[in-house]
């Protein structure tokens, strides 16, 4: 039942006049209704990014007001880019950015599966379950998932670089071309290994993506230290400075006019130069206080003047301005300096320390921060012929590094290609067995939705999925890592294929679509506030009146 408003009429009191308890302007959606459009919008997320599940998945293009193009098949990029309104439907997309937060990767499936769960969830309702036993079902059924999965698993060493690399390469593949995922997957696995540290792998902080249009992705590589996008700002200065000591200033670095209107008046022209000598002099005394610290490095993420910059270069100081946040927190992480916000306060303890900084060329913005005392932080240089194509592998690479990240960190892998969904799908129908009660049917349709992930990659490949699916059953019986493998079109062999995932990707991919579901099945009241002119409200009604927005 859907209506605008709900008023409950109180006779005898009001002289049967109705009492509104919440506001006529309210869209009120209650029972079957309100859980089949939380259904359908969960649904509709899903078939958003059901055709880029694979490695021959589709891309998606976006277009944002400005004439912005976004080319992608990476399902939390689409889903982030979107502007989607449905309240069900953001839940949904919660579900992908977790997954991305968490694992990294498999976001399209964890949606996937996550719509597949409601459709499943729809189909039950429609034979008379009630929500709280399809819930108690899919709770039951998620937990033995995860039991499926981690006894399926295969463990790993962090020594083993050949798996370390296929597990890159599979995350890579259908995200990047198909020619160079061995070259990125190889990169990935050197960034990822170069910074560990006490079994740690803090691949936000250190590790740095870069791009450059122009040049082969066989140019793509890993660069001991960190590249920012900055050249030194005066061509005398030395474009190498060994034993760098850095200032990081989070400051304007320029001759600040007063923000006070005042007159002054001279006698001579003399004496206008002499406060022109002054007010400089002024200036280079806070100058000073930066050169005192022993700096012979100074980056600020703000502007440095003309005047501070021929001032430092006479005393053989580098200097780069307006360099990004990013780019300073990074600096800061990986030398030690501290960000500098008052110059009066600037201390020799202030600044951070490397080994070697250098602008590389004379012609390109690129200066190159090497040797840390307590960080192996690196940098990816992703190099490709177009913006886009570097976009692509910068989404790829995002993905990958956690991944391996993820094996390194768990050290256990399942097989991939619908093989660890149709193991689970399989269990969960043996165990459904074992339940008496009607969460029997949940657990089953939860096995049916598992399904979908291989149905999805077949599909997407231009297989038949009903075919593929009745394969992938047989096959799986034989062999634990059956998949498909969508280039010869048949039930192969995934471990030995190289196709591999980590296991935490598969067990949060559950987690999410499963704890999503649960919540969407337990709401069968909506109450949606509309927009209204505040004016047209009457304070005398306020009384029986209440607002939900």
């Amino acid at each position: 039942m859907a209506q605008q408003g709900m008023s409950v009429q109180m006779a005898g009191q009001y002289g049967g006049q109705p009492v509104y308890i919440i506001s006529p302007t309210t869209e009120h959606t209650q029972g079957k209704d309100a859980l089949s459009m939380n259904i359908n919008a969960a649904k509709a997320v899903a078939k958003l990014v059901r055709s880029t599940l694979g490695p021959k998945g589709m891309d998606k293009m976006l277009v944002n007001i400005l004439g912005d193009i976004v080319l992608t098949n990476d399902g939390a990029t689409i889903l982030k880019e979107m502007e989607i309104e449905h309240p069900t439907a953001k839940m949904i997309v919660e579900v992908a950015k977790t997954q991305e937060d968490i694992a990294g990767d498999g976001t399209t499936s964890a949606v996937v599966l996550a719509g597949s769960l409601m459709d499943k969830a729809g189909e039950l309702l429609d034979k008379g379950l009630h929500p709280i036993v399809i819930f108690q079902g899919y709770n039951l059924a998620a937990q033995k998932a995860i039991e499926i999965l981690e006894n399926f698993a295969t463990k790993v060493d962090k020594d083993d670089r050949q798996t370390l690399q296929k597990i890159a390469e599979t995350s890579i593949t259908g995200k990047a071309p198909e020619a160079s995922s061995d070259h990125l997957a190889n990169v990935c696995v050197d960034a990822v290994l170069a910074i560990e540290e006490n079994g740690k792998y803090n691949i936000d902080e250190k590790i740095v993506i870069r791009k450059e249009a122009g040049g082969k992705i066989t140019d793509t590589q890993v660069i001991k230290g960190i590249y920012i996008n900055k050249y030194r700002l005066h061509p005398d200065t030395p474009a190498r400075v060994e034993n760098a000591k850095i200032a990081l200033l989070d400051m304007p670095i320029e001759f600040v006019k007063t923000n006070t209107k005042s007159k002054i008046q001279l006698g001579s022209i003399e004496e206008m130069f002499a406060f022109k000598d002054q007010e400089t002099a002024n200036f280079h005394k806070m100058l000073d206080k930066i050169i005192a610290t022993g700096a012979n490095v100074v980056f600020s993420s703000k502007n440095i003047d003309d005047g501070a910059v021929h001032y430092f270069m006479r005393h053989n100081i580098y200097t780069c301005r307006r360099l990004k946040d990013e780019d300073m927190t990074v600096l800061s992480l990986s030398t030690g300096a501290k960000l500098v916000r008052n110059m009066n306060e600037i201390t020799a303890e202030d600044l951070g320390y490397a080994e070697v900084v250098e602008q590389e060329s004379e012609y390109e913005e690129k200066t190159l921060i090497t040797g840390f005392k307590k960080s192996n932080s690196v940098t990816i240089l992703i190099k490709a012929g177009s913006e886009h194509l570097t976009d692509n592998i910068e989404r790829a690479f995002d993905d990958a590094l956690n991944v391996v990240k993820s094996v390194l960190e768990d050290k256990a892998i399942v097989p991939g290609g619908g093989a660890s969904e149709m193991q689970v799908a399989q269990g969960l129908r043996s165990y459904a067995s074992t339940i008496e009660g009607r969460e029997q049917l949940a657990i089953r349709a939860f096995a049916d939705a598992m399904e979908e992930i291989p149905k999805a990659i077949a599909e997407n490949a231009g297989l038949d999925k009903i075919n593929m699916l009745l394969q992938l059953r047989a096959g799986s019986g034989k062999n634990k890592n059956s998949g498909i493998n969508v280039y010869s079109g048949k039930i192969e062999d995934m471990m030995q294929n190289n196709v591999i995932d980590p296991l935490r990707v598969k067990t949060q991919a559950i987690k999410s679509a499963s704890e999503v579901s649960a919540m969407i099945l337990r709401v069968d009241d909506m109450l949606k506030a509309q927009e209204r002119d505040m004016q047209d409200v009457n304070p005398e009604h306020n009384i029986h009146n209440y607002n939900m927005g």
